[in-house]
């Protein structure tokens, strides 16, 4: 995972926040894991918009790519993702 290249992302795209949860959150990952990010955007985006990004995250680390907003996150798995999540940009920081 490239944190550089995320951060980039972020700029690119109106991310206020990219966080990095599940297997590579914990730092427990494989080579078959995907790479879970959670995003806040400064702007309303449409699904194929986050379609088109997460397309485009995945082909540049070279990952699979699961991009979730909070809003999209079942309230039961809210506090688990929370407790593993690594915070890559914050725009507010």
């Amino acid at each position: 995972m490239d944190e550089k290249k995320l951060r980039q992302t972020c700029k690119t795209y109106g991310i206020d926040f990219l966080g990095v949860f599940g297997s590579y959150g914990r730092g427990d990952q494989t080579p078959q894991s995907d790479l879970d990010l959670l995003v806040k955007f400064t702007k309303r985006k449409s699904l194929l918009d986050m379609v088109r990004i997460e397309r485009e995250i995945s082909d540049s680390l070279g990952l699979k790519v699961d991009l979730l907003t909070e809003k999209a996150i079942s309230p039961y798995l809210r506090e688990k993702i929370k407790s593993s999540l690594k915070v890559i940009y914050d725009n507010q920081r």
